[in-house]
């Protein structure tokens, strides 16, 4: 048995132990393999598998093999690892749940009718979807999505059910299409028309917008990016409904390939739903880390950064902040990227909305849509919507603050217990040591002599000199997860 201490962000209160057999993560192990992905979990063996050099070889490989999962921005947010890691949160059957709500509510609207869930095709564990028809109309597919309530849900329960029944009057050209939506007090439940084709991250993976999501976009055969004007000009139709909402005053904060869907050549945004959920970004850990990107304005920029990188390279970045960008279809392309993902912005905060689309990757494309938009918004619940939004803005604050906090104690704690200040420290003690010892003899003497004058004769103490002093040595701890 092994004994895994788990924690969850910076706080060293916030963390478990669990105690998992090898047969335990050779069952994770096996659940993943659906990612695609070549996953370093060391071998089994039959004969000798309880030497003790063995145990503590299979010890460092089962680190390793956490350390990558948990590195990996989609396999830590699913719910297999979840479950494995964190068993007490995570014990809920979500689709179970999720049933149960939907039925309830055909109960009221029986001209609805289930076809079949659409299992894991999304990232979120509190969020699931299942495939449905009208029962007059068998024919037509749609998508109903069901999600519980996140952190950030600041909207009293009132004004929170009035925003969600009000998204199907939203009406604009790259906004998709809620076909009906309600709530309760708990969780939301929308409808929107099913589309064979998928969405942004589907084109660029080539994958079916059925499939699993790890299945989906773990591991793509083939990485390619756009053509150039499938670039500038999803990115200028992207960047015209972020305008849009920003100007509304409705927040966001959730953009990224999968949330916009591809009708023909035009992309649509989905799930506006999520901020009135109060439900966490997907690129929540990325811009948490950045004390500059605090609006939710910024969070979207940064988070189209993201998805251009996506769009240019056909792949996530690696790491975020980028230091080189590889060579990409045009320079105007990398420009609007170092605006967004490079250390420098990321220090220095985001460009608006409306400054990414007079730069030159966008501003020249011409967009030829006729449909006038329409959200009309109550000024009650525009008052609403600004207060909620500026919550989620502290909220995010303040975890920003924390982070910051903890990187530099880390830091200065790193810099104190290398060997290199340790050394430096001990020179400085030896010094300060001969110089106490010769600054003791010197008045010893001076104390000698001076009675030497007065009385003739004395017997000295003999000398001690003080030992030096050893720093107090600081070893940091990192959690595997």
């Amino acid at each position: 048995e092994y004994i895994i201490r788990v924690q969850r962000g910076i706080s060293v209160e916030n963390s478990w132990q669990i105690v998992r057999r090898y047969s335990d993560f050779d069952l994770l192990n096996n659940s993943l393999q659906i990612a695609g992905l070549s996953l370093p979990l060391p071998p089994k063996k039959l004969i000798g598998n309880m030497d003790r050099e063995f145990i503590a070889e299979r010890q460092k490989g089962l680190q390793n093999y956490l350390n990558v999962i948990t590195t990996n921005h989609i396999l830590s947010n699913c719910e297999l690892v979840k479950k494995f890691l964190d068993p007490n949160n995570y014990s809920a059957n979500y689709t179970e749940i999720a049933l149960q709500q939907v039925s309830m509510f055909f109960r009221s609207e029986p001209k609805w009718e289930v076809v079949e869930p659409l299992k894991d095709i999304g990232w979120r564990i509190r969020k699931k979807y299942f495939l449905m028809k009208i029962k007059n109309q068998p024919k037509e597919r749609l998508v109903l999505s069901w999600a519980d309530l996140g952190p950030d849900k600041y909207l009293s329960d009132k004004d929170f059910q009035c925003l969600i029944k009000l998204l199907p009057s939203c009406l604009h050209p790259y906004i998709y299409r809620v076909t009906f939506a309600t709530a309760n007090e708990s969780s939301a439940l929308l409808i929107r028309m099913f589309n064979e084709k998928g969405t942004l991250k589907d084109l660029i993976y080539k994958s079916k917008p059925k499939d699993p999501f790890l299945k989906k976009y773990c591991n793509p055969k083939k990485i390619q990016g756009l053509e150039l004007q499938q670039i500038k000009t999803y990115g200028r139709q992207i960047l015209e409904v972020l305008k849009f909402l920003h100007d509304k005053g409705f927040p966001y904060g959730h953009l990224h390939a999968s949330n916009v869907m591809l009708d023909g050549d035009t992309c649509r945004l989905l799930d506006l739903e999520n901020s009135l959920l109060g439900l966490p970004s997907f690129y929540r850990s990325y811009f948490s880390q950045f004390r500059k990107i605090n609006t939710l304005e910024s969070v979207d920029v940064h988070c189209f950064g993201h998805l251009l990188y996506e769009m240019t390279y056909g792949r996530p970045p690696d790491s975020v902040p980028v230091d080189s960008f590889p060579p990409a279809p045009s320079m105007a392309v990398v420009a609007v990227l170092e605006s967004t993902l490079s250390c420098e912005a990321c220090k220095n905060g985001m460009p608006t909305v409306s400054r990414l689309l007079q730069m030159p990757l966008f501003s020249d494309v011409l967009l030829t849509t006729s449909e006038k938009p329409q959200f009309k918004i109550p000024t009650k619940l525009k008052e609403a919507l600004r207060i909620a939004k500026e919550c989620i803005e502290k909220r995010l604050i303040e975890e920003q603050k924390q982070i910051h906090q903890h990187r530099r104690l880390t830091r200065a704690q790193s810099h104190h217990g290398s060997e290199e200040e340790r050394k430096k420290r001990k020179i400085l003690a030896r010094k300060k040591s001969k110089r106490s010892a010769l600054e003791n003899s010197e008045e010893h003497s001076a104390k000698y002599n001076n009675s030497n004058n007065s009385a003739g004769s004395g017997a000295s103490s003999p000398l001690t000199s003080p030992s030096s002093p050893t720093p107090p040595s600081t070893s940091v701890e990192h959690a595997p997860f």
